[in-house]
């Protein structure tokens, strides 16, 4: 029987894996697809994530990956630009965001826990159903090409994202917290003379982020929550038109988009779990708590909670002690204060800025120019970009 068996390859899972790996505990990662690039995925990696790899010795090798080092944050509106958030004069090592694809993060977390004989990754590996046993979780079953199969385990944990399988087979239902907004992502070139800072844009009725990939943008086109299908039906041009009118240096290069086959829709979702627990299983990441992507803090979450979660489990699964759901309950404990502060700071913007600017009736409100300025605002937004609530810390050794 393994110690412990995690659904989901994402960021919660992969780290949760290593970490238990790395401290001597027999685990196995399943992930549901043959490799992990999923395009658009998020992949803004914050100063917290970026010191946790610090504290497992991988940083080195995760800064050898192709990135983009971002300061800052910028908020572009009709008048003119404001800079919301300056990271740097953050505590610690890093103060900046890295950009990096989401399937180099996991491959590099992956490849570090493939090192420890402890650890198990299984690719096209779906899990669908928990083995219950006297009232608990035992393990999981799993189907692959050759058919399905089980995993018994003293622990089963769910990480297999906002949709988890394993979270509905517990019985956990999400509180719904909803959003006013869908996403539509595209690309497009990058030029030169192009701006070079990641920005939103802002406009009555429309908002729109890019991340400059230094040979193109990756942009995030907001639709009101639904609206998917109304735009789709008006035709490409529909989506052309506006970004142009944002940003005027793209107006050569719309035409680019050519369907709406080029575009990925993000549906948003924002909902946490009342309980995270049964006995023998555990949710985290977005299994636990769906984030939205405003501040781009998903990642982030999912890898603190990793952290925590290692941290509290990996000793008495290594000596073969059961878990006690009061283990899991100071867990869920701990990582549900960040989560709660975390979402409603995601739902006052939603609420108070998104949500009305991209209501052609409503527009952006009114954001004083001055206030990146104010000791307080810029510290407090400096904190909560750069290390977030409650940043977790490795404590497991390395066996």
């Amino acid at each position: 029987m393994n110690s412990c068996v995690i659904a989901g390859g994402g960021p919660a899972g992969a780290m949760l894996a290593l970490l238990l790996a790395r401290a001597g505990v027999e685990v196995t990662l399943l992930e549901k697809h043959a490799d992990f690039l999923r395009d658009f995925r998020g992949d803004t990696i914050h100063p917290s994530t970026l010191q946790v790899l610090d504290e497992l010795g991988l940083a080195t090798e995760f800064l050898k990956i192709p990135h983009r080092k971002t300061y800052g944050f910028t908020l572009l509106t009709d008048d003119g630009p404001i800079q919301m958030a300056n990271l740097r004069g953050l505590p610690g090592k890093y103060d900046y965001i890295a950009f990096v694809p989401q399937w180099d993060f996991l491959k590099l977390v992956t490849s570090a826990a493939e090192k420890y004989p402890t650890f198990r990754l299984l690719m096209n590996a779906e899990a669908y159903g928990l083995i219950r046993e006297d009232g608990a979780a035992r393990g999981l079953r799993y189907r692959d090409k050759s058919g399905e199969h089980e995993i018994r385990a003293e622990l089963t944990v769910a990480a297999d994202g906002r949709g988890s399988t394993l979270r509905a087979a517990a019985g956990l239902v999400p509180q719904e917290f909803g959003a006013p907004m869908d996403v539509l992502w595209f690309r497009l070139p990058r030029l030169e003379s192009d701006p070079d800072q990641t920005f939103l844009r802002i406009s009555t009725g429309h908002a729109m982020v890019g991340i400059n990939r230094e040979t193109y943008w990756q942009l995030a086109y907001l639709i009101p929550k639904g609206g998917y299908d109304r735009l789709a039906g008006q035709g490409i041009d529909s989506l052309r038109e506006p970004v142009a009118r944002l940003l005027p240096y793209l107006e050569g290069r719309v035409g680019q988009i050519a369907s709406f086959d080029d575009v990925s829709m993000l549906t948003v979702v924002l909902n946490r779990l009342r309980r995270w627990y049964r006995p023998g299983f555990l949710a985290i990441g977005d299994a636990a708590h769906a984030m939205s992507p405003v501040f781009g803090v998903g990642i982030n979450l999912a890898v603190q909670d990793a952290v925590a979660t290692a941290n509290l489990i990996a000793e008495p699964l290594r000596t073969g002690r059961p878990i006690p759901e009061a283990t899991l309950r100071r867990l869920e404990r701990r990582r549900m204060l960040p989560t709660r502060i975390t979402q409603a700071a995601q739902r006052v913007a939603q609420d108070r800025l998104l949500g009305p600017t991209i209501d052609s009736q409503v527009g952006p409100p009114r954001i004083p120019a001055n206030l990146p300025q104010n000791p307080l605002f810029s510290g407090v937004i400096r904190r909560f970009l750069g290390l977030g609530v409650r940043p977790e810390h490795v404590r497991t050794p390395e066996l």
